[in-house]
This record gives structure tokens, sequence and C-alpha cells, in this order.
């Protein structure tokens, strides 16, 4: 009788522990996400020939780090953006088409578990992209850019990762705005559709057909719906992740990248339920941590999340792998000597700086070049960085990233006079601010309630209402702005450059790059009033590669013609002015220091 209450009593104290055990089961699962690194593999900075404080190379030994730890899991992911902004990466798109792609090699040594493609990659064109996704050992998410002809994602939509039988489904997607902003042959078979009805079809499919116990998004896209003057409502909004992460249910955590903004909060989706938002600093300086503890409930028979956070982790604290150097430093001098290459030769120094207050020496030498390579009645440039210098000296491959960052192509278009005197008034209104005497500032400077400036929390400068690259000039026509008249007032245009007059109703060629001829910062269709549908039959030619690739080819030809190499002098073109001259000359010289002086 007492054996039997006895093993009555042992074999209850066993289930009761079993029982406890699969209760207390855990498993802590670390996010690491890295976002628009633009290239930054190697801590250095092959444009101004330094050393830099952060790349792919330290991430890999923070990651390193993390993957040595007990107790937990990690996923590496990459949020888009990878494939464009450093003469490393343009080297292996453009020069170098046959080795597996660099980033390609350097993802997958890291081993990446998933990515979503960004719009910066797909800038690189399909012969660029296409290569890319063979050569990488994961996924490349983007749910929402559709294969016209099947109907289906052109890249994955989703994948699935199990850690000791958690299941966490990935869904990848890709900001909309592409063919607002790259030419059409670039993105050719495929079609950005909305994030938030992507995200409404795909999230039952995932969780009918998976079943996970958690769902990430993996989003190239912002935070911020508001930008460029849109809203919650606006189709195929450019920034749409906050707006997925609140009205679709089903998220726990949702990466955002392409804002480069840093972020880490929490918000409420339509049940009310919490979803985690982490977004990454470009080119590496930060990653974006979420760590998420899930309990396994043996009476529900489920996963429970028992705790999800967030984290942001300064990446410039860590030193480069050794590993990883070792295996990637040839690639140093192969890029080293690429950059390297001089070019021709130029008598002055040039800076951007000065393209923000207007004409300048900076801007104007891509003018010329853009009139010579088209032999269009106009030009439009922007300038592309806030600050920086090219010396006087020879002219290196280096440098045509100074003076061109992006890969935009060169469209020659057509357009009215009336509608390129709409684009500049479009320009100058988001460009300088209304003055009306000489102490105004010139620049259009976002101010509080009181007309105080509003400084960034996260720069520190004075925010402008427009962004730098959003401020067009023109060439081949001679012009003034004057800055004590309203807006769509200001320009006054004289006569094309040659002497001839400029008529409104006349039909003008206009070379202008490729973001801003398919509506990039509006200046087309909300300046100019194109419907968007009409900016493409407006193209009269393309060039078939990126502009920075035939400045470089405009140099070296103009040098051919000499027995020594062409010296380039930069020089202001002088066709367009600011007036009242004693107003720019004054609000130019108070705001340089406001934004340049520290």
């Amino acid at each position: 009788m007492f054996s039997t209450i006895k093993s009555v009593y042992i074999k209850s104290f066993y289930l009761l522990l079993i029982t406890f055990t699969v209760n207390a089961q855990t498993v802590k699962i670390k996010f690491i996400e890295t976002s628009d690194v633009h290239g930054a593999i190697l801590p250095y900075d092959f444009v101004n020939d330094t050393t830099t404080t952060s790349s792919l190379a330290q991430v890999h030994s923070y990651v390193n780090m993390e993957r040595q730890l007990g107790g937990q899991h990690v996923i590496l992911l990459d949020n888009g953006d990878i494939l464009q902004g450093d003469p490393l990466v343009y080297y292996y798109n453009y020069e170098d088409t046959t080795t597996t792609h660099i980033y390609a090699q350097a993802m997958n040594f890291m081993s990446y578990d998933a990515a979503t493609i960004g719009n910066h990659d797909i800038e690189t064109g399909h012969s660029v992209y296409d290569k890319f996704r063979t050569e990488i050992n994961f996924p490349w998410l983007a749910a929402n850019a559709v294969n016209t002809q099947t109907g289906e994602p052109y890249f994955e939509p989703y994948t699935i990762i199990e850690k000791e039988d958690v299941k966490i489904a990935i869904l990848g997607l890709i900001t909309p705005g592409i063919p607002h902003w790259l030419p059409e042959n670039i993105w050719e078979g495929i079609e950005f559709e909305d994030m938030i009805e992507t995200a409404k079809r795909w999230v039952p499919v995932i969780q009918k057909k998976e079943n996970p116990d958690l769902l990430i998004g993996l989003f190239h896209s912002g935070v911020d719906y508001s930008y460029g003057g849109e809203t919650k409502e606006t189709y195929r909004n450019e920034n749409a992740s906050r707006l997925v992460a609140e009205q679709v249910p089903g998220f726990d955590i949702v990466f955002v990248g392409h804002d480069h903004a840093g972020w880490n909060f929490k918000t409420v989706n339509t049940n009310n339920d919490s979803v985690l938002i982490l977004g990454t600093l470009s080119r590496a300086r930060t990653v974006a941590v979420a760590t998420v503890t899930m309990s396994f409930d043996s009476t529900l028979n489920k996963w429970m999340k028992e705790s999800i956070t967030g984290d942001i982790v300064e990446i410039t604290k860590y030193r480069p792998d050794n590993h990883f150097m070792s295996k990637f430093m040839k690639n140093l001098s192969i890029i080293g000597n690429y950059v390297a290459k001089p070019l021709g030769m130029i008598t002055k120094s040039i800076s951007s700086k000065a393209s923000i207050f207007g004409p300048s020496e900076f801007i104007d030498l891509i003018h010329i070049f853009q009139l010579e390579t088209t032999d269009a009645d106009i030009s439009f440039v922007s300038p592309l960085s806030f600050n920086t210098r090219i010396d006087s000296g020879w002219i290196y491959v280096r440098d045509m990233f100074k003076l061109y960052r992006y890969e935009n192509f060169l469209y020659t278009m057509e357009l009215t006079g009336q509608e390129v005197k709409d684009f500049l008034e479009y320009s100058f209104a988001g460009w300088f601010n209304l003055m009306e005497n000489e102490d105004d500032h010139l620049l259009n400077f976002e101010k509080d309630e009181e007309g105080n400036l509003i400084y960034s929390e996260r720069s520190g400068s004075p925010m402008l209402v427009q962004r730098y690259y959003n401020f067009s000039s023109a060439a081949g026509i001679n012009y003034t702005v004057d800055v004590t008249k309203h807006d769509g007032e200001r320009v006054n245009i004289v006569s094309l450059s040659d002497g001839s007059p400029f008529e409104l109703k006349e039909n003008y060629t206009v070379a202008i790059n490729s973001y801003r001829g398919n509506g990039g910062g509006g200046h087309l269709t909300k300046g100019a009033g194109i419907p968007e549908e009409e900016l493409s039959k407006r193209v009269i030619s393309s060039t078939d590669k990126d502009i920075r690739f035939y400045m470089m080819k405009w140099i070296v030809q103009k040098d051919s013609f000499r027995e020594k190499k062409k010296k380039i002098t930069p020089k202001i073109i002088g066709n367009w002015k600011v007036v009242p001259e004693k107003y720019w000359e004054m609000g130019k010289e108070r705001d340089y220091k406001i934004l340049y002086t520290k």
C-alpha cells in the first residue's frame, strides 16, 4: 500500500516538474538591423582619402560579440540602399561586373538572414540588382515590387526563420516612390504597389499559411508620412512604414529604412496592440536592435511574447573585425587605385557651400557639362552635396563623387517657356525667404510661431523648408530672382543666353537629371504643372549610364584635344542673379555663418 502511494507521489512530482519546465521555457531572440549603409563596407572614405569611424567591418565586430553570448539567438537583417553611395560599390556595379559583387561577398561573410531591397539598389539597374540577388545566400524581400508579367512579387515577399520552435515571419516592403525618381528602363517589368494595401493582402496570407509566433516588418520606407507634402491618405505614400504598423494589425516589430533618422519608439495599431518601430542612421553609424523574450505556455500550447524592447547601438565604439578586414583588404587597394586615377586638371578650388546661396562655380561646371553633352537649350542643376570641396590641381576619379553624388541619368526633355519659368518659381519658393529688408534671412528656414529658427534635434543645425538638393538653378537663360516678391512672381527671364528672345509659348530642350525628370522634388509636377503620366512623353533622350560616368568621359575627351592635359577653369557663368543685390549679399553673409560656422 505504502509503495503504491509513494509511486503515485513520485509520478505526480515528475509530472509537475515537467509541466513547470515546459511552462518556464523561454527563448531570447535579438534582431539586429543595418540599413542605408550606402556601400560603407570598409572603414575608409575613398572620396576624401581618409579613415572613417563606421563600416560593416565594425558592425561585424558587434554582431560577432552578440553571437558569442550565451542564452540568445541573433538574427541579422538589412533594410536596403546598400549598392549606391560609395566608390567601392560603384566599381563593382559598373567597372568590374564579372566578379561576385563585393557587397554580396561581405553580406554572405557576415551571414545575413534576410534583407529588403532599397530604392537606391533599384537605381543601379536591372543588370546590377538581378545579378546581385543570385550571389547572396539569403532572401531579398519586397512584397510590393510586383512582376508585371506574372502578377507575383519580383523579389521574395516574405521569409520564415525558426529559432527553438519559435516561428518568425519577416515581410519586406519597399518605398513605392521609385517611378517618381528613376527612369523606367531601370525598373522595367516591376510595379511598385501601395505599402498599406500590400501589407493588408500579405499579412492574412502569412498568418493563415505560416501561423508565426512573431511577425516582423522590414520596410525600406521612412516614418514621416507627411514628408514632401503627403498625407495619411496619399496613395503609394513614400514613407508609409508607420502607417502600415498602425493600420495593419499583426506586426510586433517594424524595422524602417530610407530616412536615415534613427527611430526607437512604440506605437499602437487598430487592435490596440503595441508595435515597436526601429530605424538606423546611414552608413553603418548605428544599428537598430530589438530584443524579444518568448515564453511557452503549455496550457495554451503557444509561444507568448514576454517582452519586446528596442535599442540603437552606436557602431563607432567598435573596432573593425580583424577577419573581416583581412578578407577584404585587397579591395582597399583595388578601389584606392581606381579613385586615384587622374582625369584632368582644375585651376582653382571649388566648394559646394556657395551653391546653397546662389550662383556658384561648383554648379556651373555641371551646367556647362550638361549643355555641351546634350546640346540642349537650357540646363537645370541642383547642389547634391551640402559641404564638399574639390581642390585645385589634378582632378581624380574620387572628385567625381564629390561633384556628383548620385547615380542619376542625364535626360533631354522638352518643356515650354512657361513650364521653365514655373519650374524655377517652384524652386526659388522653397529656396529663398521673402525678404522685406536687408536684415531678413536669405534662405527659407523653418520657423516656429514666433518666427524663431527651428533646429534639428539630430544635427543641431537650422532646418530648411526644402532640402538643399531641391535648390535648382538654370543655365542657358538670363534671369533674375527678386527675393522681395512673393512666390510665383520672383523669376524674370530676360532672354536665352545667346541673346535670342525667350518666349513663354515656345518649346525648349532641357538637360535635367533623371530624378528631377521623373518628378522628384515636384518641380515638374507641382511646379510646372505637368501631369505625372506625361513626364515620360517629354523625354527626348537619356544616357545609358549615370551622369558621373559621362562627366569622367567628358573631362578625358577634352584632354585628348591637346598635347597637354586640359586645364578646366571653373567660372560663374553669370546668367542669373538675386536682386536686390544688397539684400542678397547681407542675407548670404548672415545665413552662411548660421549654416557653416560652429
